[in-house]
């Protein structure tokens, strides 16, 4: 048997193992920190040198590349390009001067159209019987939900001419009316035909609309020539024809 003057030998020989064995656990703790903060560390380096890397959790927002357009420049109203042809209606005829026999026949795109000399003091007054009022019969769908004016441009040879830019304006009430297109455009009408939408239902007026012709350098072939319109459906179509007048200098 041991005596009691035995245990704290015992005790001082316990005692160093334990310490030993706290020390190792301390040593591999801080190897583990020493570690974690060295892969912290690299990893805020990598994000600091490529902030796009897949290792961001918060990448910066990339902008949008700019893209730049070309601004167009709009075309004055009633001008139109001197290469301009109007297209003409499929049921539209014109009458050409005979081409002789030693000259090849033209394609039908290359068939010449009428137009008129406007160098020659010509000027154009409204036909004989215009204005002249009927009923919508020409857009069915529409039916009594239209007003318009339409109608056809003559030479002095009462020959139909394309080409021609006709205009109109004016009130009906407190609504502004304006409307722009060329002869030759409506074939409906016959050769040379025009038509201009005045508005969506019938609608009196007195020397509140007018028309008027233009050459394509929107020079004056007319004074405004102002006409009444009516609010029935027998009369919401303004038939309006021109003849030329040859001012002799």
């Amino acid at each position: 048997m041991s005596t009691p003057m035995d245990l704290p030998e015992e005790n001082e020989q316990i005692k160093p193992k334990r310490r030993q064995g706290a020390g190792c656990f301390i040593n591999l703790l801080s190897g583990i920190l020493v570690a974690g903060t060295m892969l912290v560390g690299l990893l805020f380096a990598i994000i600091f040198i490529n902030p796009q890397s897949g290792l961001n959790p918060l990448p910066p927002t990339t902008l949008p590349a700019l893209v730049l357009t070309n601004t167009p420049t709009p075309t004055p109203k009633g001008v139109l390009p001197s290469t301009w042809t109007p297209t003409v209606s499929p049921t539209a005829t014109f009458t050409s001067t005979p081409i002789p026999s030693n000259t090849p026949e033209p394609t039908p795109e290359e068939t010449p159209i009428p137009t008129i000399d406007l160098e020659s003091g010509t000027t154009f007054n409204i036909q004989e019987g215009s204005p002249s009022y009927e009923e919508n019969s020409f857009h069915p769908d529409a039916g009594c939900n239209w007003l318009g004016v339409a109608g056809q441009v003559f030479d002095d040879e009462d020959t139909a001419v394309v080409g021609i830019l006709v205009e109109a304006g004016g009130y009906l009430g407190e609504i502004e009316v304006s409307g722009l297109t060329l002869t030759g455009m409506a074939g409906d009408y016959g050769e040379g035909g025009y038509e201009i939408v005045l508005g969506d239902v019938p609608a009196a007026s007195e020397g509140a609309i007018w028309i008027q012709l233009l050459d394509q350098a929107n020079l004056p072939l007319t004074e405004k020539i102002y006409f009444q319109t009516f609010d029935s459906c027998d009369s919401n179509l303004v038939k309006i024809n021109f003849a030329q007048v040859v001012v002799e200098e």
